[in-house]
């Protein structure tokens, strides 16, 4: 895949049936997008990416066309969105600030690449959800830069999803970006039946 395991194992990472994959995105967190092109990987913050469908389970991002992710995802036609948890937030922001072009932002932001399964962008092994796509169709219309693609593979870590996101827990409370320099993490669960 062109990236080496270093302990050999997917380290507390559980497998998420396809037809719950969507979940992992359902709550509209803030993202990061790995890739992998020209024998090395990039990392890219999006806030911008929502669920589509269930089966088979596909997403939507959006990155601009100007960006080195946008090459390298077009170019190669896969991608991982990794999800961090709040104790990610500034790694996550500083993914955002400068280009993969000329940087390897794993190095310089101290981030664990480790296989995927289906696709040789990486996961993020310090991320606690990842789901592994492949492009359907970019660029959908000409005003936006919009990738939709299939999900073939999900995961979360260990302890931080079921049926969904454990958010009553720390370590499974994640990234939302309210615009600006504004971040929130999820609070409180309230259960209502349908």
């Amino acid at each position: 895949t062109g990236i080496i395991c270093v302990s050999g194992r997917f380290d507390m990472k559980v497998r998420v049936p396809l037809n719950r994959a969507s979940r992992l995105l359902n709550h509209g967190p803030t993202v990061l997008v790995t890739s992998f092109y020209k024998g090395r990987p990039n990392v890219q913050t999006v806030a911008w990416n929502m669920p589509l469908d269930y089966a088979p389970p596909k997403v939507a991002l959006v990155i601009g066309s100007d960006n080195y992710s946008y090459e390298c995802i077009t170019k190669t036609g896969e991608f991982v969105i990794n999800i961090p948890s709040q104790k990610l937030l500034e790694k996550t922001v500083q993914c955002g600030t400068i280009s993969g072009r000329k940087v390897d932002k794993f190095k310089k932001f101290k981030l664990t690449p480790i296989p995927a399964k289906k696709v040789k962008a990486p996961l993020i092994k310090e991320c606690i959800g990842h789901l592994e796509c492949r492009l359907i169709k970019s660029r959908v219309t000409k005003d936006f830069d919009l990738f939709l693609a299939d999900v073939v593979y999900a995961w979360a870590e260990e302890g931080t999803f079921t049926d969904r996101w454990l958010i009553e827990k720390e370590k499974a409370k994640t990234i939302h970006h309210l615009g600006g320099e504004y971040f929130t993490f999820p609070g409180k669960i309230k259960i209502r039946k349908w």
